[in-house]
């Protein structure tokens, strides 16, 4: 159970004319800290869509995730009355503020001085009335025609830190203006929220459905919803949703023998993965109807995976909304027990369309929704660590896929015999093109751009964690992820919580890892340098030995050579020099291993921190290939092209997947 903080109880009315949401909000909010607070801040999110003046339309240009904004219609939040409960009206009170930067234009940020302070551990309960204009759908939220996706649509209280939270030195608000490249960041605790809508409307929402009623004068159904551990509230309406509802079995989804291997992954009892079962809600549009049974599978997967791996999924409830054609603004988002996803009219069936995007949204219940990361400042602990869940689920249950390639929106890369990738191959692949302007861990909105945001955030941490996977082994691994969520669920961790985790759950020090490739933009990229193998000959010209001098000559050096040869047991020896080359700034250990013509393999061992090593060895054989980490598992290294020798290269196969790759990422990448 989490430490709820918050306690909202809303009535809320949609009028699908004017595209506005009516409300009312009871927020009791709790002060958990030993500060007397005088002041509190809230988020008004939609008025990031109300002008060109605000922080989030300058810093998007007014597009995001290859959706512009539709500027014939704004959407807005207005606060019409706020006051202490059976108390003062604050409404006056109220004022914009902008903390993250001198935009005195935007409006998403309100600060309400108190006429009384809370004190430490008590609460104050306002009442407050509100009026929500939704945009035509654009960044998560809005609407298109006669459907309604409905998020960051109330007054949203911050969190307030006290000192010794996070980073915090000293206490004080949490509460971020609403910019480009971020999300969000809340306390947990309860919702109890009543929506009003037209009769033929078809409504989902975070939490269970508790009752439903109708107006037959009004022509209007009222429907209620609760949910407890929660950051956000979010609900969607239509009348032409296909609602379809199915049940998770944990009894038929998991068998026994996978219950039995993932246990000896984890070192727990099998008891320790029981799952519980879940109510799937899918809420299509009618045309993906016959795409139903793709879309329960991936939702299954992920109940079933994420919850073995991680934890159980603790809410009886996961709604997954299907928006229509159209409305891809609101696609692939993540809120408490609901998400979004998003098809095509012809979705490739081996490109993980809607299938990646179902289970990704899905594992944000448990990386933000319920390890409660600050989405504005860490981006990567829950965009990076859904990234590299999803991928490892999405290889595990329908394995490579296809490049994400569309000619009017048919899936073509079949036809164009383009390979399948593994989601670890892609993610690497994409990280390579943009990783390198930043590092990891920045506030989102400070990023070089838009493309360094959404490759550090997403492929390039995933990458991050497949290397750290690949470099502590598959168990220890799997351990470290489990006890992130085992600890940290419903609080708000920090990247140095989970480098702290790393170290313990491994028993090793890996601050050299977070300092290089969390905190830091060290480029990795190691390389052979070079691989002689040469024929030992008899040696030429005058030597002292045993105190009288020896003169070979080339005649004295063919006869010894060929006496030896016609010795029993003879090998000729071949001098092999070997050196590897560190090229980018960042240091990791890495291993070599030597394939000689004979079958002999000779492995080493290099700590990678000088700019190059050689290693020299005399053999009875030649050179067949030479390796730099062997497998591919320091997925951070800039270039694999590098990292081998081969005597004979087979040139024709590899140019044509190279070519092939070329190609995609031409068409593909920005």
């Amino acid at each position: 159970m989490s430490n709820q903080v918050v306690d909202y109880r809303m009535q809320a009315r949609l009028d699908p004319g004017k595209k506005t949401v009516a409300g009312h909000e009871t927020l009791t909010w709790r002060n958990d800290s030993p500060d007397a607070v005088r002041e509190l801040q809230f988020h008004l999110y939609l008025n990031a869509f109300q002008n060109e003046k605000s922080t989030f339309m300058r810093e998007s240009g007014g597009q995001l995730r290859g959706d512009r904004a539709k500027k014939d219609d704004w959407g807005y939040s207005e606060v019409q009355r706020m006051r202490v409960a059976g108390g003062a009206d604050l409404t006056a009170a109220i004022r914009f503020i902008h903390p993250d930067d001198d935009n005195a234009d935007d409006q998403t940020v309100i600060a309400v001085a108190l006429p009384q302070p809370v004190n430490p551990h008590q609460s104050v309960t306002l009442d407050i009335d509100f009026l929500a204009k939704l945009p035509k759908v654009f960044a998560r939220t809005g609407y298109h025609n006669d459907f309604f996706m409905v998020g960051q649509w109330f007054p949203k209280i911050g969190v307030y830190e006290k000192a010794g939270d996070r980073y915090a030195k000293q206490g004080g608000w949490n509460c971020h203006q609403f910019h480009a490249n971020s999300e969000f960041y809340a306390d947990y605790g309860k919702y109890d929220v009543t929506l009003t809508v037209p009769a033929n409307y078809v409504v989902g929402a975070t939490g269970v459905e508790q009752s439903r009623s109708e107006d037959a004068t009004r022509h209007e159904s009222t429907y209620r919803f609760y949910q407890e551990d929660v950051h956000d509230f979010s609900w969607t309406a239509s009348p032409r949703f296909v609602r379809i509802e199915r049940q998770f079995d944990p009894a038929s989804a998991v068998t026994a023998t996978e219950a039995e291997a993932t246990a000896r992954l984890l070192g727990v009892t099998a008891d320790a993965l029981r799952l519980k079962p879940v109510r799937m809600i899918l809420l299509m549009q009618p045309e993906h109807r016959w795409q139903t049974e793709r879309h329960i599978r991936a939702l299954v997967s992920g109940l079933k995976w994420f919850g073995m791996w991680y934890g159980a999924y603790p809410y009886d409830t996961i709604t997954m909304v299907d928006p229509p054609y159209g409305a891809g603004g609101a696609s692939g988002m993540e809120y408490p027990t609901l998400i979004t996803a998003g098809t095509s009219w012809w979705p490739g069936a081996h490109e993980g369309n809607p299938e990646e995007v179902v289970i990704h949204e899905f594992g944000h219940q448990y990386w933000y929704g319920m390890v409660g990361t600050n989405e504005f400042e860490e981006s990567w602990l829950d965009e990076g660590f859904n990234t590299y869940s999803t991928g490892k689920i999405i290889d595990l249950v329908y394995g490579p896929q296809d490049v994400p390639l569309h000619l009017l929106s048919v899936p073509v890369a079949g036809l164009l015999g383009l390979p399948q990738v593994t989601s670890e191959t892609r993610d690497r692949m994409v990280y390579l093109q943009f990783g390198k302007l930043d590092p990891v861990m920045v506030p989102a909105w400070k990023y070089y751009g838009n493309s360094s945001y959404g490759i550090n955030s997403y492929m390039r941490p995933g990458t991050l964690l497949r290397t750290l996977e690949n470099h502590l082994g598959a168990p220890v691994m799997a351990r470290i992820m489990r006890a992130w969520f085992q600890k940290y669920r419903f609080q708000h961790p920090t990247s140095l919580d989970f480098e702290r985790l790393v170290n313990e759950v491994s028993g090793r020090d890996m601050s050299w890892f977070f300092d290089q490739f969390v905190f830091g933009t060290n480029w990795l990229n190691y390389k052979i340098g070079s691989v002689e193998c040469d024929p030992v000959e008899v040696k030429l010209g005058s030597y002292v030995e045993n105190g009288k001098r020896t003169v070979v000559s080339e005649n004295d050096a063919e006869r010894i050579r060929k006496a030896s040869e016609k010795q029993k047991g003879y090998h000729k020896e071949y001098r092999i020099v070997v050196k590897l080359v560190r090229e980018g700034e960042a240091v990791f250990p890495v291993e070599m291993k030597m394939t000689l013509e004979s079958g002999e393999v000779v492995g080493r061992q290099w700590d990678g921190r000088d700019r190059w090593v050689k290693y020299e060895y005399t053999k009875t054989s030649p050179v067949k290939s030479v390796e730099i980490d062997p497998g591919g598992k320091v997925l951070l290294d800039g270039s694999f092209a590098d990292n081998s020798y081969v005597e004979t290269p087979a040139v024709l196969p590899f140019a044509k997947w190279s070519s092939n790759v070329l190609f995609w990422m031409q068409m593909v990448l920005p």
